[in-house]
């Protein structure tokens, strides 16, 4: 039966974990950020062996990456991998807002503009330069499980929840790499929202809700292009 010291073990390398995952969803550590594990060990007042085995999970997640003679370093984007995921969400996100809506209740609208809000009350702080992209991202997040929870099949929910959990392991959030898409999601999601209020046909949301995700999936790829090739935008 494992001690008391096989506890203390388990509950460093998550320690070590969530604080490394944390900064790297929040985009405090960016692509090409490399880790020091004593460093990061020093902080957490523990040895590098939890620190290392938390690097490991992450580096099994895809967040992170090893260089020959550099160590761990922050994995970045996959833009290929990202626009599959993305293209997949948008169509069974789509779908799930489709099918909610006719059980969608005044509460539901209610609170999604409630989290729309905040999220507007976040721009400012991108506007500055000082952005809460894991906040905003979280938000973001409880919006489209709002619009997309009362599906009523469990199957396409799967779907959903396995798109949501994909982008959170292909690094971080989009709103770091391309924070003015901040003020046009907030933009759409008030057009969203106007739409699943007018009473429009299922079709019609769940064409806007898919476009949505499609925006950000083609700002997010044109960021990486350019990143890549910047000579081509002079």
């Amino acid at each position: 039966m494992p001690g008391p010291e096989a506890g203390v073990a388990t509950s460093k390398v998550e320690l070590a974990y969530e604080l490394v995952r944390g900064r790297i969803v929040s985009g405090a550590y960016t692509p090409g950020y490399r880790l020091v594990l004593g460093a990061l060990a020093r902080e957490l007042g523990s040895s590098p062996v939890p620190v290392r085995e938390a690097v490991r999970r992450l580096e099994a997640e895809g967040l992170v990456e090893f260089e020959r003679h550099v160590g761990a370093t922050v994995r970045g984007l996959d833009p290929v991998e990202y626009r599959w995921t993305m293209e997949t969400l948008a169509v069974v996100e789509g779908a799930a807002v489709g099918q909610a809506l006719p059980l969608l209740t005044a509460d539901d609208l209610a609170e999604a503009r409630r989290l729309n809000e905040r999220l507007r009350a976040e721009l400012a702080g991108f506007d500055r330069g000082e952005p809460d992209t894991q906040l905003f991202s979280q938000l973001n997040q409880r919006l489209h499980r709002t619009l997309a929870g009362r599906c009523p099949n469990p199957h396409l929910l799967e779907l959903v929840d396995r798109g949501w959990h994909r982008l959170s392991t292909l690094r971080t959030s989009v709103f770091s790499l391309v924070p003015d898409r901040t003020h046009q999601s907030v933009a759409e999601h008030d057009a969203l929202l106007d739409l699943i209020a007018s009473g429009a046909p299922a079709a019609e949301v769940e064409t806007a809700a898919r476009e949505h995700r499609a925006a950000t999936l083609r700002a997010v790829l044109v960021h990486e292009a350019t990143a890549r090739n910047p000579e081509e935008t002079l």
